[in-house]
């Protein structure tokens, strides 16, 4: 990700009054919205704003809050003056990430079974991570249940319809691949247990791997030379 496409600016619109965020990467977006920003996707742009709503000194205090977060993770913030701050705000750990943990060891796994024992992790009854989606989403249902504009409920059968028609086949797809795997017990073809390469940590630049090489394959005799016809 070059310098340019990291580059955000926010700032007051001079014909909305809006407040508008401009430019920056997904991850850039990803603090925007936890900072409380909402999304606008547009057929020709995209950018995030505040919620509507808003008095002035919320929408200022909101805005100052983006900038020191962003900041604080290195990214470049081009801001109006009275979103301008000395601060720099700690970026926690979203709860995406431990999950996405997880893409990363499926990428370094060498057998079937370490594969399945991860993606166990998604599809396990009551403590998995697909029913925990499936508990967000009915609890998301209620919130809307009790709101009472027309609206609301039909947000909340919508939440609900993707809970029942969706999730369920994702369950049992991922749940059939995992017990797939569970029954190979079969390393994969194209991953090395070793990638034969010296860990971070060592300091000596002369270190080789340490694991014991290959057996090497023993040459083939060539056959053995036709016996010659007497005549």
């Amino acid at each position: 990700m070059s310098l340019a496409e990291r580059f955000l600016v926010i700032r007051r619109d001079p014909h909305s009054e809006e407040v508008l965020a401009l430019g920056g990467d997904q991850e850039a977006h990803s603090i925007l919205q936890r900072t409380g920003f909402v999304h606008v996707h547009r057929r020709h742009e995209s950018y995030h704003r505040v919620p509507t709503g808003l008095a002035e000194d919320e929408e200022t205090r909101l805005a100052t809050d983006a900038v020191a977060r962003l900041r604080a993770v290195g990214y470049p913030v081009h801001c109006s003056p009275d979103f301008d701050t000395d601060s720099l705000r700690s970026h926690y750990e979203p709860v995406g990430s431990s999950v996405a943990h997880l893409a990363e060891r499926i990428r370094q796994a060498t057998t079937t079974d370490e594969v399945a024992g991860i993606l166990v992790e998604l599809t396990a009854p009551a403590d998995g991570i697909l029913d925990a989606v499936e508990e967000v989403l009915g609890a998301a249902a209620e919130f809307h249940d009790g709101l009472g504009a027309a609206q609301d409920q039909h947000t909340a059968a919508r939440l609900r319809h993707l809970s029942e028609e969706y999730l369920p086949a994702i369950r049992a797809d991922l749940g059939h691949t995992r017990s797939d795997l569970a029954d190979r017990h079969a390393p994969h073809p194209g991953r090395s247990v070793c990638p034969q390469e010296v860990p971070d940590d060592e300091h000596e630049r002369s270190a080789v791997c340490a694991c014991p090489p290959a057996p090497r394959a023993l040459p083939v005799p060539p056959p053995p030379a036709a016996g010659r016809i007497r005549r």
